[in-house]
Parts: structure tokens; sequence; C-alpha cells
């Protein structure tokens, strides 16, 4: 035996102990059982109930593995020799070895490659074996192609990485019990962080609401102050969704999960049972503001334009054309070719977001499509030349009618997109939403200078919903506070909004003794006076945040600088928020248990709380908040409704859900909404 053991490389590795007892010369850790549990070890597979070498090198980890393999190959008889399939060995090592590491023949991937040869007949490169084998987890667990786009995918990649070849990924049973649980409270803890500043500048509690067409309601309650907005929680209402006093008790119990010290408003769309839960609040919560969503009001009012009859025959006729080169692959690569890859739609955040974003995209690349129309590839093709459709577009994109409908509809809807990227960012915009619904009204009167009838007809339409959809006291009160409005000499406040600024402070300064000194105050902001006259203050109005102007200036006026935080620093919307119906559904299904409806609850906090901080850190050149970066192919811009098309295959699976939201929730639409989401 003696003799055997010395002539096995594997023992320059070892030190050769006292009843087969063998010690690893990298950890130094006594091993039972010989040189045969070293390589096991060394090899750091899960195999025979060996701890793997924690600090052995790389290059020696890929030559025990050959040695196993080539052994193991040995002992294989010709009648039960089964297929291996191979690891790929990971990009960081530079071992010159190839290691063969046998797979569960029985696992999806064996039965749906079982012919995988040796490394040998495998990609050579690294990168390709790699991103072959990252292909094959999305494709076998049907996952979002758009993962990848996630900021957690490549700390993945890396994480794993610097792990080195043989790391082992967390079960199961581990993912769903130990690390959810670790997430949730680191995340809980980050929470705790942020509630630390609402003592300062307050906060807003969001309530997005929908239902679906089986008469389900779901309500989601997240937390937004300046730091950055979290998701609380989702609750069926189903069962009295009409009830106002059963509504008013919900939000009460929001509202002392909060603190009502802390609330500074309550944003609620126009799904609610609106009137009553607002009147139930106000009255009891005397400092708490109940506010409309200013992107639900922006997004009505475009809805409104698509209305008008010109707009929708605009709109129609260039979704020909969309439809036309979106149902052909040929037609697609063409377009892709002439357009430099770029897309020819847009999806928005809704219906008519995304009318007036493609409409926009199709005016940008005019030139291109006329070029593409009129070049050789498409005029000698036969599959177009004569075609109905083909004729159709042709005429379309020759008529100087359509083009100056579609300059039209860019000019009058871009202000109103503007306004919505600015107020569904996140960020505080409520002191801003007046001026820019000003500048976006003044856009269309310029426009139209020269044409009342239209002029009227679309400020009628933004009068009308702005009057009846997004009225709030204190979006008044923060444009008078707001410095850059404050100080401009070319605005004149309203007696208006003058009069829901002095109604907010009685509210906000409900004592006499609270507001002693605000006159006096008032004064001395609106003069410029004390801190706020000096050149800091003065340059920095249209530099930084209203609410930090107020931090670093106001002290000059303690009690008014309070009032002014807060309101300042409160969003104004929750259209920058994706919406979870597929997972909030299996949350609130009856036949979920307790336990896995508890988990998947967790892993939805965990889920929509990582999006929202995703949110945060992106820059605004980096994410439009009011378009997706998928297009929607199932929207009226790609899919025909008469004839069959590529993208008419997903017709059997339902149209994706949410509403008028394109939330494009890939897997649950292709893979049935019954398709347990999570694994759960």
């Amino acid at each position: 035996m003696a003799v055997v053991r010395e002539k096995d490389v594997c023992w320059e590795y070892a030190e050769k102990l006292d009843g087969n007892k063998v010690r690893c010369k990298f950890c130094m850790r006594v091993l039972n059982g010989g040189i045969s549990r070293l390589k096991h070890h060394l090899s750091r597979l899960p195999s025979k109930g060996v701890n793997p070498c924690s600090k052995v090198r790389d290059d020696v980890t890929d030559r025990v593995r050959a040695i196993i393999a080539s052994k193991e190959d040995v002992k294989e008889t010709s009648s039960t020799k089964k297929q291996k399939l191979v690891e790929v060995k990971s990009p960081v090592s530079v071992s010159g070895s190839k290691a063969l590491v046998v797979t569960d023949v029985s696992s999806p991937v064996a039965k749906v490659f079982p012919t995988v040869t040796p490394m040998a007949n495998l990609p050579s490169n690294n990168q390709d074996n790699a991103e072959r084998s990252i292909a094959l987890f999305f494709f076998e667990n049907k996952l979002d192609f758009s993962i990848a786009r996630s900021s957690s995918y490549q700390m993945m990649i890396d994480a794993i990485t610097r792990c080195g070849p043989g790391f082992l990924g967390p079960s199961a049973e581990t993912l769903k019990t130990t690390w959810l649980e670790r997430i949730k409270c680191e995340m809980s803890l980050q929470s705790k962080d942020i509630e630390k500043e609402w003592a300062t500048t307050g906060c807003t509690i969001i309530a997005d609401t929908w239902t679906d067409n089986k008469s389900r309601a779901l309500i989601s309650f997240l937390v937004s102050s300046p730091s950055r907005t979290f998701f609380h929680k989702s609750v069926d209402v189903s069962s009295y969704f009409k009830n106002t006093k059963c509504l008013a008790d919900l939000f009460d119990s929001v509202i002392q999960d909060f603190g009502p010290e802390n609330v500074v408003q309550i944003i609620m769309d126009n799904s609610f049972n609106y009137t009553g839960v607002a009147n139930h609040i106000l009255q009891n919560y005397s400092t708490i503001f109940v506010s409309p969503c200013a992107s639900q009001c922006l997004n009505l009012i475009l809805e409104e334009f698509s209305k008008v009859e010109w707009v929708n025959r605009c709109i129609i006729h260039a979704q020909t054309i969309s439809k036309f080169i979106y149902n052909s692959v040929s037609m697609l690569d063409l377009m892709k070719k002439y357009t430099g890859g770029q897309e020819l739609i847009r999806t928005g955040i809704t219906k008519s977001v995304s009318n007036f974003l493609s409409l926009q995209s199709i005016w940008k690349q005019k030139p291109r499509l006329k070029h593409m129309f009129n070049s050789p590839e498409f005029c000698t093709s036969s599959s177009y030349l004569n075609k109905q459709q083909s004729l159709s577009c042709i005429a379309i994109l020759e008529d100087n009618e359509f083009w100056r409908a579609v300059d039209e509809c860019v000019a009058i809807s871009e202000p109103f997109l503007k306004v919505l990227r600015e107020v569904s960012g996140g960020k505080p915009a409520v002191g801003f939403i007046y001026e820019m619904m000003t500048r976006a009204k003044e856009s269309i009167r310029t426009y139209y200078i020269m044409d009342e009838n239209k002029c009227k007809t679309f400020l009628g339409i933004v009068d009308r919903k702005w009057r009846d959809q997004h009225h709030s006291p204190l979006h008044s009160a923060a444009a008078f506070l707001n410095p850059s409005i404050q100080y401009n000499p070319e605005i004149k406040f309203l007696t208006s909004i003058k009069e829901d600024f002095f109604n907010v402070l009685e509210k906000l300064l409900p004592t006499p003794e609270m507001r002693r000194d605000i006159t006096s105050q008032i004064c001395t902001f609106r003069k410029a006076t004390g801190m706020f006259g000096c050149s800091l203050a003065m340059e920095a109005r249209d530099v930084v945040s209203p609410g930090l102007w107020w931090e670093q200036y106001g002290d000059s006026a303690p009690v008014l600088q309070r009032v002014a935080i807060r309101i300042l620093s409160q969003v104004c919307s929750s259209f920058t928020f994706e919406r979870h119906w597929n997972a909030f559904q299996q949350i609130h299904s009856e036949k979920r248990n307790k336990i896995d409806r508890e988990a998947l609850n967790d892993l939805v906090y965990i889920n929509y709380n990582l999006k929202l901080a995703r949110q945060t850190r992106l820059k605004p050149i980096e994410a439009d908040p009011i378009q997706f970066e998928d297009i929607d192919m199932t929207s009226e811009w790609v899919e025909e409704s008469d004839n069959s098309s590529p993208s008419q295959w997903l017709d059997r699976f339902g149209p994706l859900d949410g509403n008028d939201l394109n939330t494009r929730q890939f897997s649950a639409a292709i893979f049935n909404s019954n398709d347990p989401i999570f694994g759960l």
C-alpha cells in the first residue's frame, strides 16, 4: 500500500498521519479516509459529505477534478456508461486543465440536451461557455430576459466568479427561509433609517388602487419622503371596496403605522370611494391633507387629447405603419437597418402616453422611413410589391396632411409629457406642479396663436381635468413657498393661491400660540430680508430643491421654515411605481396556505423595494420614468386584430393585465397567470 500511495500525485498536497488520516497542506484540516477523501476535499465538489477546502488554489482544484473525472471514466462499463454534462470552468481560473464533472442525468437540461459531448466539442471560449450556461438557466426557468438588465444580475455573477470553481449555490429551502428572512430584515432596517427624517420632512402615504375584470380590488400602500420611497403592504379590499367605514378603518391603521404626526398628505387616485374616505381623513386628522395624483390627471388630459377626431385619425394611420413593420421579420430587419438599430415605437406607462411617445418617435424617423419605403430592397421585393398593406403605408407616408398632424400632435403633447416626467420621477415636485402646468398651457396658446378654435379645444380639456381632478390647497401653498416662484418678477400669484396658502397655515398651525409670529415671518420671506436676502440664498433659489433651500436659509423665519420644509418635501404622484398585480393576486388567494402566503408577502416586499431603490439610484438621463425599456408587443401599435401575425400567438394566454398600465409582465402573460410566481 505504501508504494501505491507514493505514486498518487495528490500526496504532494497532504501529510500522511496515523490511522489512515491525512492533513490538507492548504487549510490544515485532518481528514479520515486517506487520499480518496482528500481529493474530494480539494476538488470542492458536493460529494461524500466531505467539507470543501476553503484555501486551495484554483489550479490545484482543476487538476484534482480532472483526476477524479478520468478515474470515473475508467470505472464505467460500455453497457452502463451514461452521458455526462460538462461543468464549464469559471472565467477567473487560469489553469490549462479541463475538468469533467458528472451531472445528474435526470435534470431537465440533461433531458433537453442528451447528447452533450466532451469539452473539446463545446465552444472553446470560456465566455461563450458561461453565456451558454446562463442562457440555458433563463430558458429552462422561463425567465423574463429583462432580468439581465437588473443591477443584482451582474452583482451575482461577479460574486460567484470571486468564489472560483465549485461554488455551491443556496438550496431552494435556504433561499425560502434563511435568505428571505435575512434580506427582509436588512430592508426593514433601511426603512427605519429613513423614518428618522420624517420628524423634519414629514412623509406622504401613497394609496395605489386598481381592479381587475373580476371585480377584485387591491390597494398598495407606499410611503415617500425625500430620501426614497418604500413599499409598505398590499391589501385585498374586494369585499368592502364600496364600504366607506371599512376603507376608513383601513386607512386609520396605515396612518397609525407611520404616525399621524409624520404624515403630511395621502395621495389617492380616482378609483377610490374618494369623497367618503377623504372626508373621514380630513375630519379626524387635522394636519393631514388628501391630494389627487398629478400623474393621473396628466394622463387623463393626454387621453382626452387622443380622443379629438383628427388626433385619433393621426394615431390610427401611424399604427398602420408600425403594424406593417412589426409583423414582418424582413420589414423589421429593414427598418432597424435604416434607423441604425433604433425602435420605431415606444411603450409608455399608459396607453395614451404610448400613443404620443410613439408619434414623437415616428416624427423623428420621418426621413429614414421615407427612404426605406423608396429603397431598392423594398421596391424590388415580391413580398411587398402591390400588396394592400404596403400600398396603404406608402400612401400615408406620402401624405403631407398626415405629417402635419403628427407634428401638431407632438407639439401639443410634449409640454405635458415633460410635466409628467417631472412629477413621476419620485422626487419632491409638489412646489413646481402649478408653474409647470402654467408653462404647458402657455405653450398651447403660443402654438395655436393663429387658431383660436383649436386653442380653446385643448385648453378646455386641460382646465376641465385640472379643475375636476387635481386642485389641492397643498399644491398652492407649495407654489407660494417655492423661492424660484416667489422671487420670480414675471409671476403674480392669484388670489386663490394666497387663500389656499393661508388655509394651509391655519391647518398646520392650529393654535394662536403656534402662529403668533407667522405674519412677520411671511413678510420677512416675501421681502427677502435676513438670511433670505444673503447672496448664497439668492444664488440658490433656482439651483437647489425648495425644501433644501428652506432648510439652509430659512432660519430668519423658524416657524414658517418648519412648515415650508414639510410641505415642499412631498411628492405629488404615484405613477413612478410599477404594479405587481400577478404577485399580489397570489398573496391574496384563498387557496394558498398561510405559510406560503407569508413567504410570498415577504418576497413582494423585497422585490418591490429593490425596484424602488433602483429607481432612486438611476439618474434621469439614464431612465425615462414614463417610458419602459421594452416594447409591449401586445399593444395597438404592434398587434393586428384581423389578420394572423407573429405577435398574435400571445392571444391564447390572455392580455397583459393592470388596467391601462403596460406592465409587460412577460412570464405571467406567456406562461399563464396560474404559473406560480417565485416558485411558491
